[in-house]
Order: C-alpha cells, then sequence, then structure tokens
C-alpha cells in the first residue's frame, strides 16, 4: 500500500505539469493585433494569453510559465508571418523596396535570436533562464508584429 502510495504523489506532479496541459488561446493575440493602434508596440495585451494559460494547474511551475510563454509565442509568430507576407504584398511593385524589407526581417530575427540567446545565457544554470528566453522570444516577436502591421497603414 505505501508503495503504490509513493507512487501516486509522484505520478501527481507529472500530470499536473503535463505540457500538453498548457493551452494558449490564439483569439487573445488576434484581438490584440486588431486592437492595437498603429504605433503602440508594447500594448498590455501583450503576454495576455500566457497569463490566461498559467492559470491552469500547473501553470505557475517554471515549465508551466515557459510552455505557456512560447505557446503565446507561437501564437504571435503565426500573426508576424501573416503580417510580413502583406507588408510584402505593400511592396510587390518595388523590388528594391521588398527585397530591402526580406533583409530587414532577416536581420530582425538574427538579432531576436541572439539578444534571447543572451537573455537565456545570462541566468547561468539557473531555471529562470527558460522563462527569461521564451518571454523575450515572445515580445519582440508580438512588438514586430506590431511594426510590421503598421506598414499597411502608411
Amino acid at each position: 500500500m505505501r508503495v503504490l502510495l509513493a507512487w501516486a504523489l509522484l505520478a501527481a506532479p507529472a500530470v499536473a505539469q503535463d505540457p500538453a496541459s498548457f493551452r494558449v488561446d490564439p483569439s487573445l493575440v488576434e484581438a490584440c493585433v486588431a486592437d492595437t493602434p498603429r504605433g503602440d508596440l508594447t500594448p498590455a495585451c501583450i503576454g495576455a494569453a500566457a497569463k490566461q494559460c498559467q492559470q491552469a494547474p500547473g501553470g505557475d511551475t517554471t515549465l508551466g510559465i515557459a510552455q505557456c510563454v512560447m505557446g503565446e509565442h507561437d501564437a504571435w509568430d503565426a500573426a508576424l508571418n501573416r503580417e510580413y507576407k502583406a507588408a510584402r504584398a505593400i511592396y510587390k511593385d518595388d523590388k528594391t523596396a521588398a527585397d530591402s524589407l526580406r533583409d530587414a526581417q532577416r536581420a530582425w530575427l538574427a538579432w531576436r535570436d541572439a539578444e534571447c540567446a543572451f537573455q537565456y545565457n545570462s541566468y547561468g544554470g539557473g531555471s529562470m533562464r527558460t522563462i527569461a528566453s521564451a518571454n523575450c522570444q515572445m515580445s519582440m516577436t508580438a512588438m514586430r508584429t506590431l511594426e510590421l502591421k503598421a506598414l499597411g497603414g502608411w
């Protein structure tokens, strides 16, 4: 009986922290994109989907927080790709501008990845580094999405 009880206690946290149980509502990100005025790159809605996700059991653990933030990043990344394609379409008749936008986007991706690697490494061996890196990826991707969206308003 003791072995069964010990096994149940050990298994419970694993179930509560199953990464598949942390779901981000992408409609919160889509609403953020739609409702953010042009030029506002840091609206309060960035991070809202991850915060909602963190309300799930285990969502307040290091694993839960990181999974929720990475889930919101994925939603922002989908929006980023859509806004990038829309921005490229604006310049479809201007190859020089379209190529410059492509080059800028590639440089931005390299810069984001380097900055977020720095955020990760600046925490040494601590578990906080995963959250810091995930938050960096999510917030920078969100801001770039809104920058690209703003190109359509000129």
